[in-house]
């Protein structure tokens, strides 16, 4: 293998940069050329490649975003989007990629082997650590620090105020987020898609906190929990109790954004490595994870069929602490 291909795909993480950095040194190291594929499979199909050399990422290792850009691309979704696609891989002369993005870029990438032949690996890279074959993604240490900043921060307001605070993190099908930030922060009560909410037990929680001498509650919500997002939930509650002036505060995007943490870094930098020597080992359809601190290779389809879902005991640590 002489020429190796880089894209980072779906949702920017925090550490993405640093992934494309390793794989583009990496491939340098061992001989071979690289190129940039820029805004995911987008500019994939659109033919949108460049040559990346050892200065290309220079000085990229601590911003965070993607240099490459991401896109979501519903043309790459069609057998003849993915036709296009490889038809550019191969007039660049490209013969194996490396995707950074989350189990639908996985998916896009296991079509593309599958059907033309592309060899390819992935590295797990979505701040909601909800990939299966890794016990960490790259941005997710990230995205919970800075969640549990804001949450702190919230709380210096909640309790000057003697108040409840709704504070919604990302999280549309996984409470990952949700439950490691609540922790690390004191809250009251967090509420995730894993477990059902009940309007009338979280109302009662909050009563009952209230009568043990808590003037200020944190109420930590996914966004996708089954019961609304924040600003539904506090709304909910309000009708059913006496907690009429709760607010509600959401993080939103800024859990993505930011310099990633030493960790992320470093996570990223041990993957994008891994993957390169894999592909020059001759693996496809495989994802790169890390399990006990260890970088394994899994199929990508593990990505999708063992969805990675946070410790159940961690809930009971929460309400045990919530006291």
């Amino acid at each position: 293998m002489k020429r190796i291909g880089v894209l980072t795909s779906g949702g920017d993480a925090p550490g993405m940069n640093a992934a494309v950095r390793a794989v583009v040194r990496a491939a340098i190291h061992y001989g071979c050329e690289v190129f940039g594929i820029e805004r995911g499979y987008q500019g994939m199909i659109d033919g949108a490649i460049r040559p990346m050399d050892a200065r290309s990422v220079s000085g990229i290792i601590n911003r965070g975003g993607t240099i490459l850009h991401t896109a979501r691309c519903m043309e790459f979704m069609q057998p003849e989007g993915r036709m296009k696609a490889a038809a550019q891989l191969k007039r660049f002369g490209i013969e194996g990629i490396v995707v950074v993005g989350g189990d639908g870029s996985y998916h896009g990438a296991a079509k593309l082997h599958e059907e033309h032949g592309i060899r390819c690996i992935g590295l797990p890279g979505t701040i909601d650590n909800d990939i299966g074959g890794t016990e960490y993604t790259i941005g997710f240490d990230t995205a919970i620090n800075i969640a549990m900043e804001a949450i702190d921060r919230v709380r210096d307001t909640a309790a000057s105020h003697d108040r409840i605070f709704f504070v919604e993190v990302m999280g549309r099908h996984s409470g990952y987020i949700a439950m490691i930030c609540g922790i690390a922060s004191g809250a009251e009560e967090i509420l995730t898609p894993e477990d059902p909410t009940d309007i009338d037990s979280l109302i009662d929680s909050l009563r009952q906190g209230h009568q043990r001498g808590k003037t200020s509650s944190i109420v930590v919500v996914a966004e996708g929990d089954d019961a609304g997002d924040a600003l539904q939930i506090a709304k909910q509650v309000a009708e059913k109790s006496e907690f009429k002036d709760a607010r509600v505060t959401v993080i939103g995007h800024l859990q993505r954004g930011g310099s990633p943490t030493a960790f992320d870094r470093v996570l990223a930098s041990r993957m994008g490595v891994r993957a390169v020597e894999a592909l020059l080992e001759g693996e496809t359809g495989k994802m790169v994870g890390i399990q006990d601190l260890q970088l394994t290779l899994r199929p990508l389809s593990d990505a999708w069929e063992c969805r990675s879902q946070f410790d159940p005991s961690l809930l009971r640590v929460a309400r045990i602490l919530a006291v």
